[in-house]
């Protein structure tokens, strides 16, 4: 991968609308509702393309200060993100104690969006900002909260990139010996809830939101009910890899600048290809992906395997019965996180058993 740094509207930029993450184009810690204003327009089957910025370095905790922060690993100024730093040094008023992390680009209206409808959106084509990211474990959180962090110390892990892999250290200060597959991906893709409250940015649930699964790479689309008029569609947490669970509370966290196809399936359309869809929905290549999503991970795979039945009986002909031995004989539930307060579990059906 070059180490050239995406500022705002400066290098590549594949759809002919562009949408910046200035101060006045985010939402921060909140997501959008319907009241909300749009910051783009655009028609049903345009393509744009949307800069993202990470959370990491720029918290209250972090010292608002990204180019304090990351210069404490290293980064000279030029290589850190101008937006980030516009962000975190507005008056844009977030309270730590009650929004979430995440900073989300949008919202984004498509003409002629109505509820009952699906918005489709569709990764075209994902563009690291920055060659570099942060692993975090803070606050207490992830699948082990009370053991880490160790002594309530806040941990931020410095990860790099180099010839296309993420590398780490294995002790903090020590050299990046350690490599792993970069695969970047939007952990928030959604749309506005109806009403006039923000939701919190970090439980995923219908709208989609924070769903954080890994397999919205490049190629990939995801299926949401649209709840609100013109979908007021979002995208943001941006990471360069991620395992399933997520387990010490984030990815490895990074900007990405992504272009993205936005279509609208009507209503009789939706239910002709999926049946009646209440949660977002992810098609792959090779996988159609239903979620199940709940505070109790158990109750999140129930979910998850009855949206797989209802997806096989519409969109197979599968009878009920047969549509659960199959999930059983054939099928991945996969979980997509643990940290996020609502659960998600994600199946993977392979679209070539039933050519």
């Amino acid at each position: 991968m070059s180490d050239a740094v995406l500022q705002p509207g400066v290098g590549p930029i594949r759809a002919p609308h562009y949408l910046p993450a200035d101060p006045s184009a985010v939402v921060w810690g909140r997501l959008p509702c319907a009241t909300d204003s749009p910051v783009l327009t655009i028609d049903a089957g345009d393509e744009v393309t949307i800069d993202t910025i990470s959370h990491e370095g720029i918290h209250e905790d972090q010292g608002r200060d990204p180019l304090a922060f990351f210069a404490g690993f290293g980064v000279d100024a030029d290589s850190v993100l101008t937006d980030a730093v516009a962000l975190a040094s507005s008056d844009y008023r977030r309270d730590p104690a009650v929004d979430g992390p995440h900073v989300v680009t949008g919202p984004v209206r498509i003409r002629g969006a109505r509820p009952g409808d699906l918005l489709k959106i569709t990764v075209l084509e994902t563009l690291q900002r920055v060659p570099y990211g942060i692993v975090s474990n803070r606050h207490g959180r992830g699948a082990l909260p009370g053991e880490y962090p160790v002594d309530g110390e806040r941990v931020s892990v410095f990860a790099g990139v180099s010839d296309g892999f993420g590398t780490m250290p294995r002790v903090l200060g020590g050299e990046h010996s350690i490599r792993f597959p970069l695969a970047p991906f939007l952990g928030i893709m959604g749309v506005a809830v109806a009403g006039d409250v923000r939701p919190h940015s970090v439980p995923p649930g219908p709208h989609g939101g924070n769903i954080d699964i890994n397999l919205l790479t490049v190629g990939s689309s995801l299926y949401l009910p649209i709840q609100a008029e013109g979908a007021l569609a979002y995208v943001g947490d941006p990471h360069f890899a991620q395992g399933d669970g997520e387990v010490a509370l984030t990815a490895m966290e990074a900007s990405l600048r992504a272009t993205l196809r936005f279509e609208v399936l009507t209503q009789q359309d939706a239910l002709d290809a999926f049946g009646a869809l209440v949660g977002p929905l992810v098609e792959t290549t090779d996988y159609l992906v239903p979620t199940g999503m709940d505070e109790d991970l158990d109750e999140a795979v129930k979910a998850c395997v009855r949206a797989a039945i209802a997806l096989l009986q519409a969109r197979f002909s599968l009878d009920a019965a047969h549509a659960y031995a199959y999930l059983s004989a054939a099928t991945d539930f996969n979980i997509s996180q643990v940290v996020d307060i609502v659960k998600g579990v994600h199946a993977k059906i392979r679209v070539a058993d039933f050519d």
